[in-house]
């Protein structure tokens, strides 16, 4: 347990410019303390103590805005920044080395029965306000804009964006160097696509006319 905790501290450390100190992130991170309670809640759902599972995870939501179910399996590493309004979902399953940022859902569609919720893989980062729904895999090392509604598979080592959200292939741009910031803006994208499509119905119109 000590060694996952020194794990978990050291990540945040590595991914979040902002944090100072281990002691800092420790105290203070209030996605280290649902990960941290995640694991105890998780351990009593195995151990099929429900009660107190679901109870520790309550807690945890009421402590940090962060709501994980217990019986959600989540890999070593895994850091939530900022946290708030971030929810995992029942059989939602995430691997190593993941990063979440505020206001994610893994989710359910409501139309799937036993595996409801998506499968992340290692080293996947999701931006704020991405809502990943249903029984399907992010692969590894996928990246999700902010703000994209993920409804189907994701390769690996690919980004996606926009609503619903479409992988992107950026030609000539390494997409495991991008960020929440330097990811292409999915609406700016639209509007570059309506653009075009203005100006084919507009040189349409001059055809027709002479």
């Amino acid at each position: 347990m000590f060694t996952r905790l020194k794990e978990d501290i050291a990540s945040v450390k590595e991914r979040d410019p902002a944090a100072r100190s281990w002691l800092e992130v420790w105290l203070l991170y209030p996605g280290l303390r649902a990960v941290r309670m995640h694991r105890r809640a998780n351990w009593c759902f195995r151990h099929r103590l429900f009660f107190a599972a679901r109870w520790i995870s309550q807690r945890a939501v009421r402590k940090t805005g962060i709501e994980i179910h217990p019986a959600a399996k989540i890999g070593r590493r895994f850091f939530i920044d900022h946290g708030a309004g971030v929810v995992i979902g029942e059989t939602a399953e995430i691997g190593n080395d993941v990063t979440l940022y505020q206001g994610v859902t893994l989710g359910g569609t409501g139309k799937d029965a036993g595996k409801r919720h998506p499968t992340i893989g290692d080293r996947v980062m999701i931006g704020s306000g991405a809502k990943v729904l249903g029984p399907f895999t992010v692969g590894d090392g996928a990246k999700i804009a902010a703000g994209a509604v993920v409804l189907g598979a994701i390769p690996p080592d690919s980004t996606a964006v926009g609503v619903p959200a479409k992988v992107v292939r950026l030609g000539g741009v390494r997409v495991d160097d991008l960020d929440q910031v330097n990811m292409p803006d999915p609406v700016a994208l639209e509007l570059e696509a309506l653009r075009r499509r203005i100006e084919e119905l507009e040189n349409s119109v001059d055809l027709f006319r002479n």
